[in-house]
């Protein structure tokens, strides 16, 4: 390529380059090859795509020819640098250093490959599973070789509920994401649901009618022991209690009753809905028993405190002297 700019004029910029870099002229001379295939090659991809864009109306088919324009020079760039650097190489060393390259150059597609073949043989995940890989949860809907589709749930949507987007994840964060899979030989999944009910309501009554009303919503548990039996045939899984319960704690606005049940995976939210329902049914009846919610109140011991701590059945400090000041009164008067 010295016939462009004259046989001493490349000489020149070569000779520049090898004083700069302190290369062999050889190499100066690769490199300055290399520019200039850099340079005609972006020359060449601005006019081809200023030429042939300018007459494409369709946003969608000037993206994909604009990629393609992209792509196709960038295949014929590589080959000419390789070509440039690699001229003295033997075939085998050639095809050594190109499949390093492609490796390199295509490391995410050969990343995904192998997750879709785990996917495949170790079965992580099926199509018709509920999963949550990293931030992201939905059914599996497809499982392709590139990546997997997923019908996504949760994210601004309330207890696991379908959003309506499809998600495309690639294959290879199988690698590098916690996979968690809802279904995989286990139909259900322990929800909670807190209910707080005041300080002056009677707790133990509030705990005795909510363990009534989980109970009655339970899922049969000859059902739920099959599916952990056979669970536990593939992994070390054990469930000491699968009945429901109902676990008591004090917290800052009152008591907080939290009802503890097994509920199928994509019923999370329909449990919900019908525990509150009977809940605030059978409370509706009960007058010793108010639900809690942040206020602000004025505590008075002295007219509601317990008797042992200052409370109104016990009587006040400064009125005790003067009782007995009036015992010992009564008590002289009498003696005279």
């Amino acid at each position: 390529m010295s016939w462009l700019f004259g046989v001493e004029s490349w000489r020149d910029v070569s000779g520049w380059i090898e004083r700069a870099l302190g290369v062999e002229p050889a190499t100066s001379n690769k490199l300055l090859l290399s520019l200039l295939f850099i340079a005609v090659f972006v020359l060449l991809s601005r006019l081809l795509r200023r030429q042939l864009l300018s007459q494409i109306r369709e946003t969608s088919l000037r993206y994909r020819a604009s990629k393609l324009i992209k792509t196709f020079l960038g295949v014929l760039l590589f080959i000419a640098l390789t070509k440039i650097w690699l001229a003295h190489l033997d075939l085998a060393t050639y095809f050594g250093i190109l499949s390093a390259g492609l490796a390199i150059a295509f490391k995410d597609p050969l990343v995904n490959m192998a997750g879709w073949v785990f996917i495949r043989v170790r079965r992580p995940f099926a199509v018709g599973d509920r999963i949550q890989l990293g931030g992201h949860s939905g059914d599996i809907v497809d499982i392709r070789l590139f990546s997997f589709v997923m019908l996504e749930v949760g994210n601004w949507v309330h207890a696991d509920q379908s959003t309506g987007r499809i998600l495309h994840l690639p294959n290879g964060h199988i690698f590098s994401q916690p996979c968690a899979n809802y279904t995989e030989g286990f139909a259900y999944i322990w929800n909670e649901l807190p209910v707080t009910v005041t300080f002056e309501s009677d707790h133990e009554r509030a705990h005795q009618l909510l363990s009534q009303v989980v109970n009655e919503h339970a899922p049969d548990t000859d059902e739920v022991a099959k599916q952990v039996h056979l669970l536990s045939d593939r992994y070390q899984v054990s469930y000491r209690y699968l009945t429901p319960i109902v676990y008591l704690e004090v917290v800052n606005i009152g008591v907080r009753l939290t009802l503890r049940y097994l509920c199928p995976v994509r019923q999370r939210r329909a449990t919900i809905d019908r525990l509150w329902r009977e809940i605030l049914r059978v409370f509706a009846k009960e007058p010793s028993i108010d639900f809690a919610y942040p206020t602000t109140r004025f505590y008075d011991n002295r007219r509601e405190g317990k008797p042992g701590a200052g409370g109104p059945a016990e009587a006040p400090n400064d009125e005790a002297p003067q009782a007995a000041r009036e015992e010992g009164s009564e008590g002289g008067s009498s003696r005279r």
